[in-house]
C-alpha cells in the first residue's frame, strides 16, 4: 500500500474541490485531490451555466479567469416575464457594477483541471472505495483503491467536496451532522441547446403551469409539478 503525506486531502474533483485545491496552492498549502470518476467523465458532465459576480471574482483570484473573460457572456440584467408583461431589472445599476456571466460549469471544471495539472498539483482520478479514517484525530487518513492497489493519504485536514452521496457525509458522526433542508413540491428539467441567443439577457418566465429560465446560449426549462 502506497502512502502519501499532504496537508489537505480533498475528496471530489468538481468545481468546489478543484477550486479549493487551487486556492490552497496559491497560499502555499499542499493538497491531494481524489476523484472517483475518470478525467473524461468529470470534464464532460453538464451542470449549471450562470456564474454570479462573487464566483467570477474568486476564479480570477485563483488565476483561472482568462478563458472565462474571453468566452463568457456578460448579462448586465435580467428580464421577468409574468403573463404578457416583461420587466427588466438592471443588475449593474442596482449593485454598483455587478453582473452575472453565462459560462458553463463544465468549462470551469476544465479550466481548473488544466490549472492544477500545469502547476504540478496532485490530482488523482479513478479512485474507488474512498474511505475516511481517524476523522477526529490530528492525523486523519484517506484510503482508496486504484487498479488493484490500495493507497493511503495522510492529512492534517480532510475537505469533503463530494456532494450529498459521497463518503464525506457518511463519515460525519450523527451528533455533529446538522441538516438544513427545504423540499419543494416540483421537479426540475434542464434542456441545453446550441442555438442563437433568444434575448440579450436572462429571462425568468412565470406561467400558471410552471417556471422557466432562458439564457443566451442555452435554454433551461423548469417544469413545476405540484404534488
Amino acid at each position: 500500500m502506497g502512502a502519501t503525506r499532504t496537508q489537505v486531502g480533498i475528496i471530489g474533483a468538481g468545481p468546489a474541490g478543484l477550486l479549493l485545491a487551487q486556492l490552497l496552492d496559491k497560499a502555499g498549502i499542499s493538497s491531494v485531490v481524489l476523484e472517483r470518476r475518470d478525467r473524461a467523465y468529470v470534464e464532460g458532465r453538464i451542470r449549471a451555466g450562470v456564474l454570479e459576480q462573487g464566483t467570477v471574482d474568486l476564479l480570477h483570484q485563483a488565476g483561472v479567469g482568462a478563458r472565462l473573460d474571453r468566452e463568457g457572456l456578460i448579462h448586465k440584467g435580467i428580464y421577468f416575464n409574468v403573463r404578457d408583461t416583461r420587466t427588466q431589472i438592471d443588475l449593474e445599476e442596482l449593485t454598483g457594477g455587478k453582473h452575472v456571466v453565462v459560462y458553463g460549469q463544465t468549462e470551469v471544471t476544465k479550466d481548473l483541471i488544466a490549472a492544477r495539472l500545469a502547476a504540478g498539483g496532485d490530482l488523482r482520478f479513478d479512485c474507488e472505495a474512498v474511505t475516511i479514517h481517524d476523522a477526529e484525530s490530528e492525523r486523519p487518513r484517506l484510503t482508496y483503491v486504484s487498479g488493484d492497489e490500495q493507497h493511503e493519504v495522510i492529512c492534517d485536514f480532510i475537505a469533503g467536496c463530494d456532494g450529498f452521496h459521497g463518503p464525506s457525509r457518511q463519515a460525519l458522526p450523527a451528533n455533529v451532522l446538522n441538516v438544513y433542508e427545504r423540499v419543494y413540491p416540483f421537479g426540475w428539467l434542464g434542456i441545453l441547446a446550441e442555438a442563437p441567443p433568444v434575448a440579450d439577457e436572462l429571462i425568468y418566465s412565470r406561467h400558471p403551469r410552471g417556471f422557466a429560465l432562458y439564457s443566451m446560449r442555452s435554454m433551461r426549462v423548469v417544469s413545476v409539478n405540484v404534488v
